[in-house]
């Protein structure tokens, strides 16, 4: 299904006569900017919520491991979630955009290797969770998608909020890169009823109290979005849980900047997860390795164990009762 956007003509007057009308864009029409959502539905017994699962950079990663395991699509289906896959508006299957791009080859996979804390670079760190055979690592660097326009907060957050007003009440998941999207998605619409983020790039935080830009290993400074106080308060309304993974730096490394971001970034959402409760919400946050479990990258839903990973979200949401379920379709 598809959701939000809008629908754009090109100036002049249509011509169905041309000879190339393919190469005629006058007075014709573009619908661009939308969501697309991949839904499955399971059958029987249904939990009360959907799952809108939004990806980080990886587009396939809510939909299998690398090594050929269900992912959280299908576990949490099997547990009797209705499950939406979207596909970032402007990428893959949503991928008609109101704006160009310019399309080149990114060489990146070494540097990304260290960001997302699989090792450094060619080797795993001891006890990783990720899978480690050749197969498995061919997949895996083949995953993502190309950006057919320029990265648009607002238009994203249209269109992941129109899907909300599509199917009604729901949770979102996020990933990495869509993680603040995700809590900006729950500040426009009030349908967004809980947020569970894996590893969000950063938080929001309420005028008058953003902190300082925290510098990493290499002198940059990560600042911080604000938004209103009245927004702000929509987000203590939710619970909202943070998943951390292993390998993160506790002091500056600048052996490894890429690395080093996610101590930034940890830092960060501590202090967003501690002004929300501030405010009086219900914010957790989980880093995986003080719990005990150990091993984990940058992906702990598609790690080796992801099932235990999976068993804690299903925790949280029968925590906070959006597991109530729902008999017949």
């Amino acid at each position: 299904m598809y959701a939000g956007g809008t629908v754009i003509t090109a100036p002049g007057t249509f011509n169905p006569r041309d000879p190339s009308p393919f190469s005629a864009p006058a007075g014709q029409m573009l619908h661009v900017d939308h969501v697309y959502a991949q839904y499955k539905i399971p059958a029987g017994r249904k939990q009360a919520l959907p799952l809108v699962m939004w990806h980080g950079c990886l587009s396939p990663s809510w939909e299998t491991t690398p090594d050929g395991r269900e992912g959280f699509e299908s576990i949490f289906l099997r547990r009797g979630w209705k499950t939406y896959v979207i596909d970032w508006p402007r990428t893959g299957r949503s991928g008609k955009s109101s704006v160009g791009a310019t399309i080149t080859p990114g060489f990146s996979e070494n540097a990304a290797w260290n960001a997302w804390r699989l090792g450094v670079w060619p080797n795993f760190f001891p006890g990783s969770q990720f899978p480690h055979d050749p197969a498995s690592l061919d997949h895996f660097f083949r995953e993502g998608g190309t950006n057919n326009g320029p990265s648009d907060n607002d238009v994203s957050v249209n269109a992941v909020s129109a899907l909300f007003d599509k199917i009604g009440p729901g949770v979102m998941m996020t990933h990495s890169a869509s993680g603040l999207l995700g809590f900006l998605t729950a500040i426009k619409n009030p349908k967004v009823k809980g947020v569970y983020a894996y590893e969000p790039n950063e938080g929001v935080f309420p005028t008058g109290e953003v902190p300082a830009p925290i510098p990493n290993a290499a002198g940059g400074l990560m600042s911080f979005h604000e938004v209103s106080r009245a927004d702000f308060k929509k987000l203590t309304r939710i619970p909202i849980q943070i998943i951390f993974g292993d390998y993160i730096p506790s002091k500056p490394d600048p052996t490894n900047i890429a690395r080093d971001q996610w101590r930034v970034r940890l830092q960060g959402v501590r202090l967003f997860v501690r002004t929300v409760n501030k405010h009086g919400g219900n914010a957790t946050l989980v880093h995986l390795p003080e719990i005990g479990i150990h091993g984990n990258s940058h992906f702990s839903f598609t790690d080796k164990n992801n099932i235990q990973i999976a068993n804690l979200e299903s925790a949280w949401l029968h925590r906070h009762r959006l597991d109530v379920p729902k008999e017949g379709r």
